[in-house]
């Protein structure tokens, strides 16, 4: 559950219960309809800083035909959201602040919503390696070489072998040479495509490459490879 540090004096989003015709009206008490959508978001991104005791969170936005969305992905929390429950309601606890900074008009009868954004929350895969790594990986890689540091060193004709995996992984065992690089990903033979994750997720020692592709499911969920650097 997140800690806020302060209690907002009105009811929150999930507090507000429809009428009788089933009408429900929302306005956040942190609204501003002058915020262009860049704006809100850096406000709503230094809201859940402040607002949630030791919490990392990325919050962008999105245009679309319907509107303006918000989607702020949780990078890590100090609580474990592995339990269904929990996660759901801590998923619960974000979405009314971030609501406090809009409006909503509804009829769920009616199948009717206007409102000032609509808003998404996600777990990362940054959370989920930060769980493990408090819980104690598996297979852990110190993190000598940063991700930005590998990516300028490793190049076409350098090979990657997949030593451990999550169980079935039909690369397992498998080497294979790196035909390019690029900004988010690494194209192996085959070809396939492997995507590199954020810095939170990578570990890499000069020999070794761990990649978190943890879930709820599976918080330690890791790809690790042996870094086989192409002769000079």
């Amino acid at each position: 559950m997140p800690h806020s540090t302060a209690v907002p004096a009105h009811p929150l989003y999930s507090q507000v219960e429809a009428d009788e015709r089933g009408n429900v009206e929302y306005s956040g008490d942190l609204r501003r309809d002058d915020l262009d959508l860049s704006a809100l978001t850096v406000n709503i991104h230094q809201h859940l800083d402040n607002e949630i005791a030791g919490g990392r969170f990325s919050v962008r936005g999105e245009r679309f035909a319907g509107g303006r969305k918000v989607i702020v992905e949780v990078l890590d929390v100090p609580d474990d959201l592995s339990d269904e429950t929990t996660r759901r309601t801590f998923e619960t606890a974000i979405r009314d602040q971030i609501e406090r900074f809009g409006f909503v008009r509804s009829n769920i009868l009616q199948d009717f919503m206007s409102c000032s954004f609509f808003n998404e929350v996600r777990i990362g895969r940054a959370y989920w390696s930060a769980l493990s790594a408090r819980r104690g990986p598996q297979n852990p890689v110190q993190s000598t070489v940063p991700l930005a540091t590998f990516k300028r060193a490793v190049k076409g004709g350098d090979q990657l072998k997949l030593i451990a995996a999550p169980a079935g992984h039909r690369s397992l065992g498998m080497t294979r040479p790196i035909i390019q690089v690029r900004s988010v990903d690494l194209i192996l033979e085959g070809p396939s495509y492997l995507t590199l994750p954020k810095a939170a997720a990578f570990a890499c020692d000069g020999k070794r490459v761990r990649i978190g592709i943890g879930s709820d499911h599976e918080p330690d969920a890791h790809l690790l490879y042996e870094w086989i650097r192409a002769a000079a």
